[in-house]
């Protein structure tokens, strides 16, 4: 045969990747999934309870910098896939290097929190601990928390077998899972500026703030908090609805309520890690992550926020 007769190499369909990872998981003895509830985590644990069974567990780790609205969701999808689920409790801010929040601040979080799911596994007789690690993660820049992953040898199935963000999504579709288009949501301590110390009280006016926005009706935020001034940002699609007077009132009030000594809008809108480049896709999940930003200096905050409400 010639080599224009050669028939040409054609890439696997999505059905045969997602095969090929369901039956990677078939080859264990059983696997504990690193599971926040998020797109990628729950896929892994859908392919995991199809291919292992009741061998296969979702394990979500609580800590200060998961939102309580997180963990009842991780609960509830973890009911929808019908895999069993566990809960396990740790705490980032007893390692004084995760405190001090420089630019590996995930990497230290990953390595606590996988060093969990591996004594969470060993507890339940479970070799295999898995994460959600997709194929559009490796290239987004630093990414200091997947190299906890490749230390601690956490098998990855959606990246072993070449599965992108938009196939995770996919694949999360087929499956009829509730967070198919769910957007992704990094830990609390990406909400606090590279180099300022996460505390629990910056920690829990985060998580109070953003769920006194989420009231509102708003899906794609986050309020960042620069040492006592509060810096929401919102998705561009919704920004109209957040110059609304009687919210901005209303925000201004609770969020001054809460301890921030001024509260702003910052009109470029939603951006991923615009306080700790890069890191805050590496928060997301375990690997749920937001695509990671581009190689831009954080902005100072006089340059970013559009309108400021001083409380006191």
């Amino acid at each position: 045969m010639s080599d224009a007769d050669t028939p040409e190499d054609t890439a696997p369909t999505l059905a045969e990747k997602t095969a090929a990872a369901r039956a990677s998981l078939r080859e264990r003895d059983g696997a504990l999934v690193a599971f926040s509830g998020g797109v990628d985590s729950a896929v892994v644990a859908a392919l995991a309870r199809d291919a292992l069974g009741d061998d296969a567990v979702a394990c979500t780790a609580k800590s200060e910098t998961l939102p309580a609205e997180e963990l009842d969701d991780a609960r509830r999808v973890a009911e929808e896939i019908g895999i069993r689920h566990e809960v396990v409790e740790f705490s980032e801010l007893d390692n004084p290097d995760f405190v001090e929040n420089d630019g590996d601040r995930c990497y230290h979080c990953r390595t606590m929190r996988l060093g969990r799911m591996y004594d969470a596994a060993r507890e339940r007789g479970i070799e295999t601990v898995c994460d959600g690690t997709n194929a559009s993660d490796p290239g987004e820049g630093h990414r200091p928390g997947l190299r906890a992953v490749e230390e601690l040898e956490v098998f990855s199935p959606l990246l072993a077998h070449d599965i992108s963000k938009k196939e995770v999504r996919e694949i999360a579709d087929d499956y009829g899972l509730s967070v198919a288009e769910k957007p992704s949501m990094a830990c609390l301590s990406s909400r606090i500026p590279t180099g300022l110390e996460v505390t629990e009280e910056r920690l829990s006016r985060v998580e109070k703030a953003e769920r006194a926005v989420r009231q509102w009706g708003f899906s794609q935020f986050r309020v960042r908090d620069h040492d006592g001034l509060a810096r929401i940002e919102i998705a561009r699609e919704e920004l109209e609805a957040a110059l609304d007077p009687d919210f901005a009132a209303a925000v201004r009030e609770r969020l001054s309520e809460l301890g921030f000594d001024h509260v702003t809008l910052d009109l470029h809108g939603y951006q991923t890690g615009s306080v700790s480049p890069a890191a805050e896709a590496d928060a997301e999940d375990g690997a749920d992550g937001d695509a990671a930003e581009s190689a831009d200096d954080e902005p100072l905050v006089e340059d970013v926020f559009a309108s400021e409400y001083p409380t006191k």
